[in-house]
């Protein structure tokens, strides 16, 4: 199998953006026989020479590589030395994003659920990229939180809000999706879970609603830890489906780091 055969399968059954989508060849050959594939959340320096030790043909990635999301950024010096990288890895990359949010069921909260082990129903909101998830059994925000660093190794888990009361009613905003504050002030979510947040609008809002008495919570999981999970999901479900072929999630890890880990 060819790389650029291997794309346009992962892309089938995905809704065709009406916008300009960003899936597309980012670096090397789409001929490229295929055999072995790794897929990640971000093509960073470490990624790609991860991929490239392992023997790596073909590289599939969420976000963008060049810090835009079209990619279309001046020649900086940190743009081109990474251009030169990955060129001289002779590894393809291909993004996917757009045809993985916009399925019937949006692979990203699909493998996050599936990695928390999460037991609930899972319905499209009005917003993109933002859904809402019925949890079976009550949990409490610091539950939730305590079971993110836990199964999905998220380092820090930040909580804004209520901690303690159990909650049913769960926003599913992963990474910046649209519709993140409308959803945390309806009166029909308790607890909302996303990647980035305005601090001043989202969480001070999730504290102040606590304070009043109202439950409320707002748990920052940090734009990898909220999407990367879809990522590991992709890559179980190729080494199933295509024994042809090696295929190896290859972990990016979190952008931050803290003061109190060893590095």
């Amino acid at each position: 199998m060819k790389a650029y055969e291997l794309f346009e399968e992962i892309i089938k059954g995905g809704e065709t953006p009406a916008w300009k989508t960003c899936d597309v060849l980012k670096a090397g050959d789409p001929n490229k026989e295929l055999n072995k594939v790794a897929v990640t959340m971000f093509a960073t320096v470490e990624t790609v020479k991860k991929a490239k030790e392992w023997g790596a043909d073909m590289l599939i990635v969420h976000e963008p590589t060049y810090y835009d999301h079209y990619e279309e950024i001046d020649e900086l010096p940190v743009v081109v030395a990474k251009r030169k990288l990955i060129e001289e890895s002779g590894i393809t990359i291909y993004r996917y994003h757009d045809y993985m949010h916009h399925r019937e069921v949006d692979q990203i909260p699909e493998g996050e659920v599936y990695y928390l082990g999460l037991n609930g129903t899972v319905e499209h909101t009005p917003y993109s990229a933002s859904y809402m998830f019925t949890s079976f059994e009550p949990i409490t925000a610091l539950e939730l939180a305590n079971k993110m660093e836990k199964q999905l190794g998220i380092k820090r888990v930040r909580i804004a809000g209520t901690r303690n009361k159990k909650s049913t009613k769960i926003a599913l905003c992963f990474g910046t999706p649209s519709g993140v504050f409308e959803l945390l002030s309806s009166e029909d979510v308790e607890i909302v879970l996303t990647g980035e947040a305005c601090e001043w609008k989202l969480a001070e809002y999730a504290r102040d609603a606590d304070a009043l008495g109202i439950n409320k919570s707002l748990i920052v999981m940090g734009h990898i830890g909220s999407e990367r999970d879809g990522m590991r999901l992709l890559a179980k479900r190729l080494s199933e489906k295509h024994t042809e072929f090696e295929t190896q999630y290859i972990e990016c890890g979190e952008v931050y780091t803290y003061t109190d880990e060893n590095l």
